[in-house]
């Protein structure tokens, strides 16, 4: 009888964990393949410097003694930044989806889950998702020399080619 009752109690105490955990948790879609989020979506970007819809998860605010922000951003399909460019420059890390990235001058890239992107000091670029699928990145941002400048929208004529 007590080995039914310990028994019974691991197996609640696990359903009680697993229902926990799919609580947690928050999923999106990539194709028609379920994906789970390493990280929340967190708030709408509401400024001017997206067009289309995007949401900023802060991970770490710059300090005075790491003066590195990180961001994971998810761009909903043919959402993108502004051209900007970044004193120090940047790391973009792709967690999932399909984006685009483009330098000043260079053809446009693709990103898919798993690259990353040395974005170098004081170089316009741009980065956003694809037309057709969500993507979501992690931000590594210097603020070491300054704040990242923003510069001119991001045409659908360069978007598009």
């Amino acid at each position: 009888m007590n080995c039914k009752l310990f028994l019974w109690s691991i197996l609640m105490g696990l359903a009680m964990i697993s229902c926990q955990q799919r609580k947690e948790t928050s999923v999106s879609m990539e194709g028609d393949v379920p994906q789970v989020r390493v990280f929340d979506k967190g708030n709408k970007i509401t400024n001017a410097n997206f067009t289309g819809t995007a949401w900023l998860q802060m991970l770490v605010d710059a300090d005075s003694l790491n003066q590195n922000s990180v961001g994971s951003v998810t761009f909903e399909p043919g959402a993108r930044t502004n051209w900007h460019s970044h004193p120090n420059g940047q790391i973009i890390l792709t967690l999932s989806g399909k984006g685009f990235y483009q330098e000043e001058g260079s053809p446009k890239r693709i990103l898919k889950k798993g690259d990353a992107v040395k974005c170098p000091a004081n170089t316009p670029h741009w980065h956003g998702a694809s037309t057709d699928e969500e993507f979501v990145q992690v931000a590594i941002t210097s603020r070491i020399d300054g704040p990242t400048q923003w510069l001119d929208k991001v045409t659908d004529d360069i978007y598009l080619k």
